[in-house]
């Protein structure tokens, strides 16, 4: 709950950036408020009040007491210089436009130009010249929060107690950071349990891209990328896609944040473990979704942006059904089926579960195969047979 009873599994340095995060979502339009307060386990009452107390006075409201006024609508150049220098300070990676954009979101007036303040950190040696600028590239992305999420974990690094594997995820449309997580391992428990976690919080997206690798991704051909997580996900109604092979910019968005959390994080810091770890991560993560501002996003935070997906995690696995045209054949345990007196593999991950072979219209022997509502792979019988 949001009042950081037992029952809540957040700390307590954890409330103030949760009531922020609700209170922010809470006020995005079209927002199923009600849902809202079962996922993060708070009563109506106590979400209204937060909601009405942030109105009124902004993150001051959602604190147990008041605070005294951070800054004075009175302000000099020096203390402007002052402003920007510390926020430079405060975040190394960040330039003068996004310099300038947190500046006018924390209310501070006559702010100078972002060349101005890139001048200002030249000037008191917080910025290196570099020549080199970003190549332009043209940004797709999704219209809605939720329609696809990026998921990735970035490359390992070690700890004094241990190899640290962080996972990330993010919403493609929002660029909000749903999962932030450090692990020991990249398995299927590992990232499962993450995923179950951002589920329960936001909802379920209408499709997750991942890797080719372990544990979202199987690099066999034979296996058709069909493994124990992407069965898991294809059951709870999430469709699985994965980057091509070797185009790592599939993940675009996943990449660019890797950097960034590179850059604001991890460069030049050591860590006991990843308890240490994880309350870095925790810090950066706040600032990422609710101060930083996001050029792709036109300077915007990308908890502006995001809202909440609709659709719930479901407390059990939905019955597997399919289509009355459809040939229907059940895994064995080699991950092969029967078919039209064929034996063809398709992954041991859909051992003892129900496949369709749907037909191609007007295709003689050429059908569509499914495993509930995610297409994986086309079989042609009109082809000669290879040995099994």
């Amino acid at each position: 709950m949001l009042k950081g009873n037992a029952s809540m599994p957040w700390l307590a340095k954890d409330i103030m950036n949760l009531r922020r995060e609700f209170v922010h979502l809470a006020l995005q339009d079209g927002v199923n408020r009600r849902e809202l307060f079962r996922r993060y386990e708070i009563s109506p009452k106590i979400g209204y009040k937060w909601l009405t107390r942030f109105r009124l006075l902004g993150d001051a409201g959602l604190v147990d007491q008041s605070r005294c006024p951070q800054r004075s609508p009175q302000r000099t150049e020096n203390c402007i210089e002052a402003a920007v220098i510390g926020l430079r300070r405060e975040h190394p990676a960040w330039g003068g436009r996004k310099l300038h954009r947190r500046l006018v979101d924390l209310g501070y007036m006559d702010i100078p130009a972002p060349s101005t303040i890139t001048d200002i950190l030249h000037r008191h040696h917080l910025i290196a010249e570099d020549p080199r600028r970003t190549a332009h590239r043209r940004r797709f992305e999704h219209d809605e929060p939720n329609a696809l999420w990026q998921i990735d974990f970035k490359g390992y690094f070690d700890t004094a107690g241990g190899r640290c594997h962080p996972l990330t995820a993010l919403d493609d449309h929002s660029r909000f950071n749903l999962i932030l997580t450090a692990c020991a391992r990249q398995n299927t428990e590992t990232v499962q349990a993450a995923m179950t976690s951002a589920f329960q919080r936001y909802g379920l997206p209408v499709r997750i891209n991942a890797d080719n690798g372990a544990p979202w991704g199987s690099c066999s051909q034979a296996e058709h990328g069909i493994t124990q997580l992407t069965v898991w996900l294809i059951r709870i109604g999430v469709l699985v896609s994965h980057s091509r092979p070797a185009h790592p910019e599939t993940n675009g968005k996943e990449e660019r944040f890797h950097r960034s959390l590179k850059a604001e994080v991890l460069n030049g810091r050591s860590f006991t473990d990843l308890n240490h770890v994880q309350t870095a991560l925790d810090q950066w993560r706040t600032v990422y979704n609710h101060e930083r501002p996001h050029e792709a996003l036109n300077l915007a935070t990308p908890i502006t942006r995001y809202r909440p997906s609709v659709r719930s995690l479901p407390d059990t696995l939905p019955p597997i059904e399919y289509g009355p045209d459809d040939v229907v054949a059940e895994v064995g345990w080699d991950g092969k089926v029967r078919l039209a007196g064929r034996k063809l593999k398709v992954s041991n991950a859909l051992h003892r579960l129900p496949i369709a072979f749907r037909p191609v219209a007007a295709v003689d022997g050429l059908y569509d195969v499914y495993f509930c509502h995610q297409r994986f792979t086309q079989v042609d019988l009109r082809e000669p047979q290879l040995p099994a």
